[in-house]
């Protein structure tokens, strides 16, 4: 199996912190937004954010340097 260079593994691990933020804001201004177009579309921002995540996981699986990925997810703050 090909392993990631160790620069393509730093950038992809930026990439996965980015849209791992992302996500926690989202759904976090999820609560405090009252407009339902808006928060529809910050749902679908958080879909398609956990699959990106679920991507680039799978990706990260070929870095040659790795810090363990939760299989749980966090306590959600807001539902």
């Amino acid at each position: 199996m090909k392993k990631l260079a160790p620069h393509e593994s730093l950038d992809l691990h930026e990439a996965i912190n980015f849209k791992t933020l992302c996500l926690a804001k989202s759904k976090l201004m999820q609560g405090l937004v009252f407009d339902q177009e808006l928060k529809a579309l910050m749902q679908k921002d958080v879909e398609q954010s956990i699959q990106a995540l679920t991507e680039l996981k799978t990706i990260y699986e070929l870095a040659p340097f790795q810090t363990p990925v939760p299989q749980n997810r966090p306590t959600p703050i807001v539902n």
